[in-house]
């Protein structure tokens, strides 16, 4: 690829906010800002199509070289210094800046420009010796580590050993000779690391900072909080150069983060860290304890005034909560840059249900603001209220939540211990952008420094992990791989709670509870219910299912799985119904069952009323209501079987099948032992009237499974009728029903328009679906091809949690679409776990189908997600 002719670098001074994918998101910001009229550091941005560019090419195009060197003179000019002057030198800063916010995912490099020469004139021209070699030293750190390689453990332990030789408190103690000390230890470690020496050209140090910058895109961190976060990884980063503002410039300067709200709560308060005498790094690093925002106004108060400001001005212009980074520089506030601030899910909601009452934003936009991954993290989980735990220490509660885990000490050890199934919790000192992996696979993170602004802090909370910062109380001895609060010691393994509402870190596990949502949920979902038009029922089984399907705002049951009612002590009934000698015994069996699946349904139609309750008639091989085969065999062959489990052992091996999934199951079972299902369908249709009888109103609809002939559902259909009718013949009430079929097989897609010369309704089993399709078989390939396939890129998402759009959802398409022909009221619903994944339910707006249904708890989700669906649809005038 190489670049076109379009410009490929733009001064902060030109563009605007709605440019992200050409110049980022730091990049568009910066240029809005400056528009504002904002205290801006003057800079330029080098687009992404650059980036691109350098990607394809492995090297940084002639051209493009030529515009960075014509910007950088122009940015001397607006400063009045020359960069590579070791009399007047400028100095710059060099950020990542991709479409989408990626915080901490890629590299930056600050005081870019200083050299051996440079380095003695700005301790001259500042008066500050320690400022000047301060800077230098940073400068080789990030250098050496982002451009060159060097490893940071390099610089952490020669820093660290400093401050202890030097008795200083931290790195703020040490003094200009101390920091001169250390820049030339750096700048050995650089050289004997790389074996490269710290370059003294400053346009050579721009060049490879560049470079470097575009390369991190595809670093791992980079790309694994890409596929955290569903962003494309052919965008590219575009870079920001900037001109360098101090905060570390004696006592009259700082730096910090500023939201315009809290992140965490939502409330309506500016919200944010600051660190005197600091540089912006030393702020979300962790390494040193930060004051709180309130408290800047008492130490420099003009800036305090001119920052709130500066807050409200972005949040109106942006309509949105947004956070900023901010230098004071002897006394002079400057803003680096801002964006839309990540935020925890409960602030989400609150935050786009009170700009809509303060007139901010529409209700339609206060959806759109809430993703439906937020929404379900509301129902995460919390210590119990009536828990008895011991509080070992409390930290930050830095993103809310509770887990349980293991203690784990390193990012590697989370993921390769949580991909055994284990729940881990990392603990580290503070959290790097190296650390993303163990983070997504931990469910929790405690750190022991860092504040609610630093690296563990926002990306916690933007992923919907439990999170406690700056526990200082916990001592973490990496080598040992534990952890001491005073004379308590917690060894690897062992496992602690963490909540990251109130902060507490507590020995063992603590039992937890779902929280119950508030008004501002409700009224959120009361505005996606008015947008969506996809209807969302539940997969419910139980009245109790019910009862929670329809707190949680289902719009009925799109499936009852009665294969779930013989379990338990009702398994004795089914399995003296398949060990029936004749029909007497049949008979029998059948009655006491019919009694008992009666009283279910009336409970199912109870807690739904006039909302449609579908339920499946049996659908699994009844060799899955009988001992393991092999277990018996085993016993008969010890002569340990009494005559009553010979009799399961004949009846099983009778049963048993090589491939149970395409065998004697769904409605071939109904075929062959139509008894099952005519008693199925008198104990619906009779619980149906019992509760009418009680002034309700139930709406019935009978589904029968797995069809893949037309005689199939012919037969059943008409064997439906003819059981309804039997039941109804003793009684007075009269039950309207629908009778439909779960289509499952490719074959019954391809035939829908016959089927719906009988069936009523289609519901899709987008599980078994999907295996048919690919040919997959769900249960081998989950473990053992399927990350492979991820991972390798054969097939962009997991086809059993997204819905494959190109294959299943062409199917699913064609049947609707010809069904409808047929049949211009039939009803269509996709009840396969895809109906609780946002990404699907997408998938199924665009394809026509009139409502998904998921379980219980994820139907807040579906409502959300579906009214998400129609909104994207209408703003891209797609139609359905």
């Amino acid at each position: 690829m190489t670049l076109d002719s379009a410009r490929n670098v733009y001064s902060f001074s030109e563009g605007d906010r709605h440019q992200k994918a050409l110049l980022g998101g730091k990049g568009a910001n910066l240029a809005e800002m400056t528009r504002l009229g904002l205290p801006v550091p003057p800079g330029f941005t080098i687009t992404t199509a650059a980036c691109r560019a350098y990607l394809a090419e492995g090297e940084l195009p002639d051209r493009l070289i030529g515009e960075i060197e014509a910007a950088l003179h122009d940015l001397e000019t607006a400063v009045s210094r020359k960069f590579g002057d070791p009399a007047d030198p400028l100095l710059v800063s060099v950020r990542s800046g991709a479409p989408f916010s990626m915080p901490g995912m890629m590299d930056t490099v600050l005081n870019l420009g200083l050299n051996d020469r440079s380095v003695r004139t700005l301790s001259q021209q500042t008066g500050d010796e320690r400022f000047a070699w301060d800077a230098y030293r940073r400068l080789i750190q990030l250098f050496g580590k982002v451009v060159l390689g060097v490893p940071g453990a390099v610089f952490e332990e020669a820093l660290a050993k400093l401050v202890a030789e030097t008795g200083a408190a931290d790195e703020s103690g040490l003094a200009a000779s101390d920091l001169r000390e250390l820049t030339d230890t750096f700048k050995a470690a650089v050289g004997a690391a790389s074996g490269t020496p710290f370059p003294q050209d400053p346009h050579e140090q721009l060049r490879s900072a560049v470079e470097a910058v575009f390369r991190s895109w595809n670093g791992r961190r980079a790309r694994d909080y890409r596929r955290m976060e569903g962003i494309a990884d052919d965008l590219g980063t575009a870079v920001n150069v900037q001109a360098m503002v101090f905060g570390n410039l004696g006592g009259d300067s700082g730096t910090g983060v500023a939201f315009t709200r809290d992140p965490a709560t939502g409330e309506r308060v500016p919200y944010g860290d600051w660190l005197e005498g600091a540089q912006g790094e030393d702020v979300v690093a962790g390494t040193r304890i930060t004051r709180p925002l309130a408290e800047l106004s008492e130490r420099f108060p003009e800036c305090d005034s001119q920052l709130l400001d500066v807050l409200d001005t972005l949040e109106q212009h942006y309509g949105d909560m947004c956070d900023i980074e901010f230098t004071i520089e002897r006394g002079r506030l400057f803003i680096l840059q801002t964006r839309v601030g990540k935020r925890s899910a409960a602030a989400a909601l609150r935050i786009a249900v009170e700009m809509t009452d303060e007139g901010l934003i529409t209700q339609t936009e206060a959806v759109k603001r809430v993703l439906p991954a937020q929404l379900e993290q509301l129902l995460h989980p919390q210590f119990a209220p009536h828990a008895r735990y011991r509080v070992l220490t409390r930290g930050l509660a830095a993103s809310p939540g509770a887990a349980t885990g293991a203690v784990v000490f390193t990012a590697d050890q989370a993921e390769a211990r949580a991909r055994t199934g284990e729940a881990v919790l990392l603990v580290r000192p503070e959290t790097s952008p190296d650390d993303l992996h163990g983070m997504i696979a931990a469910k929790g993170i405690l750190t022991s420094r860092g504040g609610l602004v630093s690296h563990a802090a926002v990306v916690a909370r933007g992923m919907g992990r439990p999170a406690v910062c700056g526990a200082d109380e916990i001592e973490i001895d990496l080598e040992k791989r534990l952890f001491r609060v005073g004379d308590f010691t917690v060894v690897e393994g062992d496992v602690v709670s963490i909540d990251g509402g109130t902060g507490e870190v507590v020995v063992g596990p603590v039992s937890v509870v779902i929280p119950k949502p508030d008004g501002t949920f409700d009224r959120l979902l009361g505005w996606a219910d008015g947008l969506r038009r996809l209807r969302v029922r539940a997969n419910a089984d139980t009245p109790d299912d019910a009862a929670r399907a329809r707190a949680f705002g289902a719009d009925g049951i799109g499936l009852c799985r009665t294969e779930h009612m013989f379990l338990g002590e009702r398994l004795g009934l089914i399995q003296e119904f398949i060990l029936a000698d004749g029909p007497d015994e049949e008979r029998h069996a059948l009655d006491r069952l019919e009694a008992l699946q009666r009283a279910d349904f009336a409970g199912l139609f109870r807690s739904m009323h006039e909302r449609p309750v579908t339920i499946r008639l049996l659908d699994p091989p009844l060799h899955e209501f009988l001992p393991d085969i092999e277990e018996l065999a085993v016993a008969d062959a010890r002569g340990e079987l009494d005559e009553a489990s010979q009799r399961l052992l004949t009846a099983a091996r009778h049963w048993h099948e090589a491939n149970p999934m395409l065998g004697t199951r769904g409605c071939r079972l109904g075929i062959l032992r139509p008894e099952l299902y005519r008693m199925q369908v008198r104990a619906i249709v009779g619980a149906a009237a019992d509760v009418a009888a009680e002034g309700l109103s139930p709406r019935t609809e009978i589904m029968v499974p797995l069809v893949a002939a037309t005689g199939e559902m012919t037969m059943l259909s008409a064997l439906i009728r003819d059981a309804a009718e039997e039941a109804q013949a003793a009684g007075d009430q009269r039950i309207a029903f629908k009778v439909g079929t779960m289509i499952e097989t490719p074959r019954a897609t391809l035939i829908a328009g016959e089927l719906a010369e009988t069936a009523e309704f289609f519901s899709f089993g987008t599980n078994d679906l999907t295996q048919m399709a690919f040919g997959f078989s769900r249960d081998d390939v989950e473990g053992r091809i399927m990350p492979r396939y991820l991972e390798a890129g054969v097939l962009p998402a997991d086809p059993f949690r997204r819905l494959d759009r190109d294959g299943v959802g062409r199917l699913i398409s064609l049947a609707v679409r010809e069904g409808r022909a047929v049949r211009g009221s039939l009803e269509t619903g996709v009840c396969g776990e895809h109906g609780g994944d946002p990404d699907s339910i997408r998938v199924c707006h665009e394809l026509g189908v009139d409502y998904v249904s998921c379980s219980p708890y994820r139907v807040p989700v579906a409502r959300l997600a579906a009214a998400h669906a129609a909104i994207g649809a209408e703003s891209t005038g797609a139609s359905v």
